[in-house]
């Protein structure tokens, strides 16, 4: 006579309790996010309406590009400090190109390539040269610049019928408003995203900035890898003044100055590691949306000089950065 074996007790379902202390930087600058809003929401009429979160994206479009491109290289463990004077140099080719009279479809590929052109450069100047990459993007910042000057010395206003159509080219839904450029913004964040989670380059890219000798000794292509990164911010670049080329309808060689600083502080504030190996996509655009509200509450106060922005920026960069270092310190 045979007995059955006893039935086993279900297994029971793990539920983590802890938070990946990865995501404790983006989670923290979405709680400061919040926090922004709900003051700013208690404290000026109609300040979370429609029309003023909406306003927050179109006047950052330009910036949530150079963020995600940023995001790339930082990643990476390297820095891009040309990336305010690619997109300069991308209004004036834009705007001086349409003068004389070229089309829109050969204007902007154009104007985005020649970001690309000059990441390729830098790419390949930091993995094969072995230029340090702050002596290397900033090399590319007084060029490009530069370039700007001698293309258009004056500004140039655009006043092509076709780009200004698709630069005023905006769908309203209830209160809230959608520009080309936000559009063409949000399918840069989302292709980064793919790009960086799901893709064999995305890994690579986490993978370098972790450990560039770990990488080079798992048999990962680190040098396509590392010059791809800075070809990717050089195309957010371009692709990021060819935005506010559409936003100011304008191309202005001074357009741009110190604004890689606000891309470095807005992805260092969403919670990429300077260091390079740990950060998102989507951190960057709540870095690049607590500048933007930073600059939304001072205008609503009034009363307080337009520097106070900087300041606030400059604090809020100090916690992030402290925060980083012992969240790496208890890692290490």
């Amino acid at each position: 006579m045979t007995t059955s074996a006893p039935a086993r007790a279900p297994r029971a379902l793990k539920i983590p309790t802890r938070l990946d202390r990865r995501y404790l930087p983006v989670v923290g600058t979405f709680v400061v996010l919040a926090l922004m809003l709900v003051v700013g929401g208690s404290r000026y009429e109609n300040f979370v309406s429609p029309a003023v979160i909406s306003n927050l994206f179109i006047n950052n479009a330009h910036l949530i590009v150079l963020a995600v491109g940023m995001t790339f290289v930082i990643l990476t463990g390297g820095i891009d400090l040309s990336v305010g004077s690619v997109l300069a140099l991308s209004t004036v080719v834009t705007a001086a190109l349409l003068q004389a009279g070229w089309p829109p479809a050969v204007v902007i590929p154009l104007a985005v390539g020649a970001g690309t052109v000059i990441g390729l450069a830098h790419g390949v100047m930091v993995h094969y040269f072995q230029v340090q990459p702050f002596v290397a993007t900033l090399a590319g910042m007084f060029f490009a610049r530069g370039l700007c000057f001698v293309i258009a010395p004056e500004s140039i206003a655009i006043d092509e019928a076709s780009f200004v159509s698709l630069a005023t080219w905006v769908q309203i839904f209830g209160g809230w408003r959608m520009s080309s450029g936000v559009l063409i913004a949000l399918i840069v964040v989302g292709a980064g995203f793919l790009v960086l989670h799901f893709t064999r380059f995305g890994r690579t890219v986490y993978a370098v900035g972790g450990g560039e000798q770990s990488a080079l000794l798992m048999g990962l292509p680190v040098a396509r890898t590392k010059v791809l990164a800075y070809v990717v911010s050089g195309t957010c670049a371009g692709l990021g003044g060819l935005l506010f080329a559409m936003y100011s309808q304008s191309g202005y060689s001074l357009t741009g100055v110190a604004m890689e600083l606000d891309a470095i502080a807005a992805v260092v504030i969403g919670g990429t590691l300077l260091t390079g190996g740990t950060g998102f996509v989507l951190g960057s655009v709540l870095g690049v949306l607590v500048l933007g509200l930073i600059q939304t509450i001072i205008t609503f106060e009034g009363t307080l000089s337009s520097w106070w922005t900087k300041i606030v920026i400059g604090v809020l960069l100090l916690i992030f950065v402290a925060v980083q270092r012992v969240l790496s310190l208890r890692k290490t």
